[in-house]
Parts: structure tokens; C-alpha cells; sequence
């Protein structure tokens, strides 16, 4: 590890960055140093300029993308080089991402995902408890056994994102699953491990779960299996889950946030008939009119 990165990590870690913010910021940095081919620290502004045009022109980074790399290149050059880039925060402001609204799975392609998708007992139980708590992939593969309470009928999250815990839901039939995982696998400490039991199911594999279990149901893909998180929350609104409620169960910190859901909602509610449109009423007219 370099002297400049060393220090890049620290600083990120004093000011209370997560890992992951680390990771992405940390890569974001020596992506500009391998374009260039020498170490940050030589690279002027003109040329961080000239690389942030590169990946909005040539690369069509998306804007979430962008942020992350703005936002590490302002962060190293200020706190580790001490060069604040001023004209770079002026000229480069953080990309508007483009509002889309979450993608979700009926409960009857729930239900397809979960038995027709799944030929592993514990791709199942995994897929299961992500729609079931409706958790972030990341807080998924980071349960423990311990996490489970199935006293009070619940799920703990702990240091999610933002570095919150919080409780979800524990569905007496996601008890039972991931009981019978339980003997079959016996798990320990990480509730769904890796390939090495002591460590916990890694994120791109737990993408690859869903991706292959979608395939062999014959869904369609609706992003990821986040759209299983969008789902549950989704479901939760239509059975009469109050917003305020469903904001704890998903660890938002703004309700505005949990509010994106009521227009998945809202448009599913436009698609639905009423009962009205089962009936004839050709027919019925024919029955109520008077005889000549």
C-alpha cells in the first residue's frame, strides 16, 4: 500500500466512512492515476477536469457514478494533499440522477421466483429472507445466526447503511425455512456463508443467486435483486402498512425517501378492473328491458 493511499484511508476512516464508501472512493482515485499512468499527487486540475469529461463523454459513467467520483477526487485533493479544488467544485457540480421509479414482482412471481427459481435449499432460504425482511443485499449477506429472534419475531440489522441498526420483520413461514436450512446446513457464525464458512456470502454472489433463480422461473429482470426489497416494501403499502412503519422496517432516514414506494403503489392500483368488467351487460340489458 502506497504512502497516498494509506493516508486516503485514514482520513475517510476518521470522518466515519463505511468500508464500502472507503473502497469506492479508494477506487475511484487510482482509476485517475491509471489513466494517467503516474501517481495523483502530479496530476493538475486541468487534467482531473480533462478525466471527468473522459468518463461523462467516453464511458457514459452514470450520474450516481459521477457523484462517487467527484466526490472522492474533492475529498483526496483537500484532506490527504491539502489542495482544495475549488475550480473543479465550481465547474463540476454533483450530477441530478435521473428519478426512476422502483421495479417490483407481483407475490404470484414472487412465489414463482422462490420455488420454480430455486433448486438449492439454501438459495431459497437466502432469497426468502431478502423479500421476506426486506433487507439490502449487503445487511442480507451480513446476518448472523444470532440475529434471528424468533422470540419476539424479529430480524436485527446491525450497522446497515448509514452505520444504523435497526429491526424487521421475522414471517413465522421464513422462520420455518430458515429452521430447516438450519438442519441441513448449520450455518455458524455467518447465517449464509461463502465458499469458506467463516466468511460471510459475498454481495456478487448473492446477485448471482437471484440472476440464475430468475432465469430458470422465466421473469423478467427488474433490476437486480433489490426489485425483491422494492417488492416487500411495495406489498407491505398495499396490505395497509402505514408509511411511518415501513420507513423503520427499511432503514430510511428521510420519509420522503419511503414516499418513492406510494407511486409503485398508485400505478399499481390504476392497473387493477373492478369487478364490473366480468359481467355482460349486453345480458343485462337484455333482462331489464320492457317487452314491447
Amino acid at each position: 500500500m502506497t504512502t497516498l493511499r494509506a493516508q486516503f484511508i485514514r482520513e475517510l476512516t476518521l470522518r466515519g466512512s463505511s468500508p464500502r464508501t472507503v473502497e469506492s472512493y479508494v477506487d475511484a482515485v487510482a482509476a485517475m492515476a491509471r489513466h494517467y499512468g503516474r501517481s495523483p499527487d502530479r496530476i493538475t486540475e486541468e487534467e482531473i477536469k480533462a478525466y471527468l469529461f473522459h468518463l461523462i463523454d467516453e464511458r457514459r459513467f452514470a450520474a450516481s457514478t459521477m457523484n462517487v467520483a467527484v466526490s472522492a477526487l474533492r475529498f483526496f485533493y483537500r484532506h490527504v494533499l491539502g489542495r482544495p479544488i475549488e475550480q473543479l467544485a465550481r465547474e463540476v457540480p454533483r450530477v441530478k440522477r435521473q428519478v426512476r421509479r422502483p421495479q417490483v414482482y407481483s407475490v404470484a412471481e414472487v412465489e414463482r421466483l422462490l420455488v420454480a427459481g430455486c433448486a438449492q435449499p439454501k438459495h431459497r432460504s437466502f432469497l426468502a429472507t431478502v423479500y421476506a425482511t426486506g433487507l439490502r443485499l449487503g445487511e442480507a449477506c451480513a446476518l448472523r445466526v444470532e440475529h434471528i429472534d424468533s422470540a419476539r419475531m424479529q430480524v436485527r440489522v446491525v450497522q446497515g447503511k448509514g452505520r444504523k441498526d435497526r429491526y424487521t420483520l421475522l414471517s413465522p413461514k421464513l422462520l420455518a425455512q430458515l429452521r430447516a436450512y438450519w438442519r441441513l446446513y448449520r450455518p455458524g457464525p455467518w447465517l449464509f456463508f461463502g465458499r469458506d464458512r467463516g466468511q460471510p456470502l459475498s454481495g456478487d454472489t448473492g446477485q448471482k443467486i437471484f440472476y440464475r433463480a430468475v432465469e430458470r422461473a422465466k421473469l423478467p429482470d427488474k433490476g437486480g435483486i433489490h426489485c425483491l426489497r422494492h417488492s416487500f416494501a411495495t406489498h407491505l403499502l398495499e396490505a395497509g402498512v402505514d408509511l411511518p412503519v415501513l420507513q423503520r422496517l427499511l432503514g430510511h432516514s428521510s420519509l420522503s425517501t419511503t414516499a418513492g414506494y406510494l407511486h409503485v403503489r398508485a400505478e399499481r392500483f390504476a392497473q387493477l378492473k373492478s369487478p364490473l368488467e366480468l359481467i355482460d351487460l349486453e345480458h343485462l340489458k337484455a333482462a331489464v328491458q320492457e317487452p314491447a
